[in-house]
């Protein structure tokens, strides 16, 4: 075992924030939801569905001139009351969620894909509800947390509060997750949402919620790197994308066109890379990255050049299986690169050669939670603040694996520097 680096760290709260439908301007984006207490319709130019529940949900899709009818014969029936219905389109698909003994329960699932495009920004447009309220999709979970920092790797922290993007979690799979960016006090971990973003890609068309992203300030405008999970596929390569705008991403609701950030892989076998974090040094930028030699074996990478056009490769730690949430840190004295290793259940640290010095002194909770940290202000009580999240699910069994998770926030233990 590596020995301990950096000040030990101690779990002071966790929040979940579930919220389904939040409100919404008008429809830009494949992640729409509907909350009422009867049958939920939602409705645009060439795609109606219909759920209901009578102690079974069902869901009806009327697309491509014929109409199907979907349940879920193992859990597709309430097992308590329902309170209410929630009907939600994530990405390609469509969910009938109820809420029972005050949860939310995926219970009807059906992708749309080959027989409608939802990402199509037309068809968006006309989307309406009826039985209730048209929101955008909220999230089950948050995980993938990453500080919103200025380029020299700084934490942008213009109102004291500590800003961070994150995956908002989608009843399924990567596919229906999209990123989203939040505040979070440091006096009272209470975490307050700002920000919805979705992305276009050069490749194809439509909106996309890509996610795993990291938020950059750059003088006067933002970079945003983010992991092209929004349609993952494993026979799709998995890459990392880079927009920039002027907007104000802190708040409200945004689409992003973003370009290929290519990221380079050696003689590395590679099938994917994803997990993009960037920081400008006096020599030039490094990006921290995570590269899958294959679905899924994957291990910390850095790139290093003069502009994010002109990456090499600097170095690799390929030994571990699932290791990730590869983030750059300025530690006692010298940029450091961090990951996560699922299986040895630790947070390398790495030199800039990617060659592991040593560990964060820190719990680790389940999944791959990605080493997150802010330095605060002795106003603050001095130290370290850690944000991370674990692998605990919400929405049932039929959502399953991508509801994670749990956010998990820790500080400096008591009588460390």
């Amino acid at each position: 075992m590596l020995p301990p680096f950096g000040p030990r760290l101690e779990v002071v709260a966790r929040r979940r924030p579930v919220e389904l439908v939040r409100p919404l301007e008008r429809p830009v984006a494949p992640y729409l939801a509907v909350e009422g207490d009867g049958p939920l319709t939602l409705a645009g130019h060439g795609l109606q569905v219909v759920g209901e529940c009578d102690g079974a949900a069902r869901l009806a899709v009327t697309a491509g001139g014929r109409t199907t009818r979907h349940r879920s014969r193992r859990h597709g029936r309430a097992a308590a009351p329902v309170e209410r219905l929630c009907l939600a389109l994530t990405g390609t698909h469509v969910t009938l969620l109820t809420r029972e003994a005050g949860a939310w329960v995926a219970r009807c699932r059906v992708d749309l894909a080959g027989r409608v495009d939802a990402r199509d920004e037309d068809r968006l447009a006309t989307l309406e509800a009826v039985g209730g309220r048209l929101g955008s999709f909220g999230q089950l979970g948050l995980r993938d947390l990453r500080v919103v920092t200025t380029a020299d790797g700084a934490a942008y922290r213009p109102d004291g509060l500590v800003h961070l993007t994150a995956t908002s979690a989608g009843p399924g799979f990567f596919d229906t997750a999209h990123t989203s960016v939040w505040t979070l006090d440091p006096a009272t971990s209470a975490l307050t949402h700002g920000a919805d973003l979705f992305f276009r890609r050069p490749d194809r068309p439509g909106v996309l919620g890509d996610h795993a992203t990291h938020l950059v300030r750059d003088g006067d405008r933002w970079l945003v790197a983010t992991s092209t999970w929004g349609d993952f596929d494993r026979r799709r390569r998995t890459r990392v994308t880079l927009a920039e705008t002027t907007a104000d991403l802190l708040h409200g609701t945004h689409v992003l066109d973003s370009r290929e950030l290519p990221l380079p892989t050696g003689d590395l076998p590679s099938v994917a890379v994803w997990d993009p974090h960037l920081v400008r040094t006096d020599e030039g930028w490094l990006v921290g990255f995570v590269n899958a030699s294959r679905y899924f074996r994957f291990h910390p990478a850095l790139a290093g050049g003069p502009g994010l056009d002109r990456l090499r490769l600097l170095g690799a730690d390929p030994t571990p299986r699932e290791c990730e949430g590869s983030t750059l840190l300025h530690l006692d004295g010298a940029w450091r690169l961090l990951a996560s290793d699922r299986h040895e259940r630790s947070w390398p640290v790495h030199d800039l050669a990617v060659r592991r010095t040593g560990r964060l002194d820190a719990p680790y909770p389940s999944n791959i939670p990605w080493p997150t940290l802010v330095p605060l202000t002795e106003a603050e009580g001095g130290g370290w603040l850690a944000v991370t999240f674990d692998g605990t699910r919400a929405g049932g069994p039929l959502a399953g694996y991508g509801t994670h998770g749990d956010v998990v926030v820790m500080r400096t233990a008591a009588g460390q520097p």
